[in-house]
């Protein structure tokens, strides 16, 4: 496996979501999800590892891609997406994305996404970029 994403996933699923030691072990204290996606130009499959916190009867995601320029390609593929499939622990689950990039309640999400997360923090020092936070709302 050359894709560290490809050994993060193996690892999440050989673990029932848990993954201390891929990465060098810096996702260890995160709780992690693995969002099914397609791209929205090429209509492939992908799945991304990406961090979560609950939120109501839902989850947060920031697309923060640890300060970097450019903001994660997943977050640009579900913008328009009417469902999505995540993968916590050994469920998977159907959800609705929500992608906010500015506004208040987006504004409201980030602030607790950055107490959640304080690295965030470090994070915005590394690039000029507002980070979208992503909802995830169960299909009902």
């Amino acid at each position: 496996m050359t894709n560290p994403n490809e050994v993060v996933i193996a690892e999440f699923r050989a673990n029932s979501g848990v993954v201390t030691q891929s990465m060098g072990g810096v996702l260890a204290d995160l709780e992690l999800a693995l969002l099914h996606h397609s791209g929205r130009s090429s209509g492939n499959a992908y799945v991304a590892p990406v961090a979560y916190m609950p939120d109501q009867d839902g989850y947060l995601m920031v697309g923060s891609f640890a300060g970097a320029a450019k903001e994660p390609n997943w977050v640009a593929n579900i913008e328009d997406a009417s469902e999505v499939t995540v993968e916590i622990g050994t469920r998977k689950m159907s959800m609705i994305p929500t992608v906010l990039r500015n506004g208040p309640e987006r504004d409201a999400l980030y602030q607790a996404a950055r107490e959640h997360w304080p690295f965030l923090l470090s994070y915005e020092t590394q690039t000029t970029r507002s980070f979208p936070v992503v909802r995830l709302a169960p299909i009902s």
